[in-house]
């Protein structure tokens, strides 16, 4: 039942951050202890470049299924181009998810040393511009990010770039996503209860209903409801396990519309923020107490933790 307000998970500007860098850091990461996730507004990504993608997602997604389709690359996971609606499960749920979508990732240098690890993008020849929009956003998001993982190292402790080598040319990824008109009697929801993989996750989109979290403390769905501009950044199961839980990463849902709304799509932008392939996840000591030992005493690196987990939701197959 949704009974507790919206405005319960805090609504933060990142322009602050400037200001007073310590109390910005402070209340991210005060906010992530409480709900594993964050509204921010003044973000950064420039609005044009926003409402951009946003068209040019709508006309990339109403192509045909032939030739999205064209765009798949069966084994690879969907790490990058096109995955076709029903292929991806929410880890121990009984339905697919109704979703389709494609994944844009780090444009890579020929021979880079990431290369066997992170494949070279799809661009689809339309719709015109698409390459050049997603890479913009891309960066946009990537120079974003490197701002929220500082104030969560401030919140840590650590030194304010303590993230900037185990990000750099790390395999981050910026998923399109587009949720079709539903019939009234589909089985299963848009996206099923689930955690993410990654460090950090970055929302545009958001403010169009049906995102919820599962508030820990009393076991109730809260709708996230986000001012126009700003996006919710929530923490990845990467994040939480080098924390040792004390930034916990929160099982959250797209529900489906009520019946008048099911014959509408729905778009959204995730920005998936991974450290580089061969960063070791490893404990942070200073997480570790009495009261909490560690719960990850093997360390394990970030390609091997993402291996397990897209063969646990169906992207890869054992």
């Amino acid at each position: 039942m949704l009974d507790t307000p919206a405005a319960a998970v805090p609504t933060l500007s990142l322009a602050d951050q400037d200001r007073d860098p310590d109390g910005f850091a402070a209340a991210l990461g005060g906010s992530f202890e409480r709900f594993g996730f964050a509204i921010v507004a003044d973000h950064g990504v420039p609005q044009d470049l926003i409402g951009r993608a946003w068209a040019e997602t709508a006309a990339l997604f109403a192509l045909s299924e032939e030739e999205k389709r064209g765009y798949h690359v069966p084994g690879a996971g969907g790490a990058r181009g096109y995955t076709p609606f029903k292929t991806e499960i929410a880890k121990d749920a009984r339905h697919v998810d109704l979703k389709e979508f494609w994944h844009v990732g780090r444009e890579l240098s020929a021979g880079h040393r990431y290369s066997a690890d992170m494949p070279a993008n799809v661009w689809p020849a339309r719709p015109e511009g698409f390459k050049d929009t997603f890479l913009a956003l891309f960066e946009a998001f990537d120079r974003a990010g490197d701002r929220l993982l500082s104030a969560i190292a401030r919140h840590l402790g650590l030194a304010p770039d303590w993230f900037d080598p185990a990000v750099r040319d790390g395999n981050s990824v910026l998923r399109l996503l587009h949720y079709p008109p539903i019939p009234a009697d589909a089985e299963g929801v848009r996206a099923g209860a689930h955690e993410d993989i990654n460090l950090i996750t970055l929302l545009l989109g958001a403010e169009e209903a049906g995102l919820e979290l599962l508030e820990r403390d009393s076991g109730r769905w809260l709708a996230i409801k986000p001012p126009a501009g700003a996006m919710v950044v929530n923490v990845g199961d990467m994040l939480q396990r080098l924390t040792n839980h004390v930034l916990p990463s929160t099982t959250h849902r797209v529900v489906n519309p009520p019946p008048e709304r099911r014959g509408h799509s729905r778009y959204s932008m995730p920005f998936f923020l991974h450290p580089a392939p061969d960063f070791l996840i490893e404990t942070l000591p200073q997480t570790i107490t009495l009261e909490r030992p560690d719960r990850y005493p093997t360390p394990i690196t970030a390609n091997g933790y993402l291996h397990e987990r897209l063969v646990e939701i169906g992207l890869i197959k054992k």
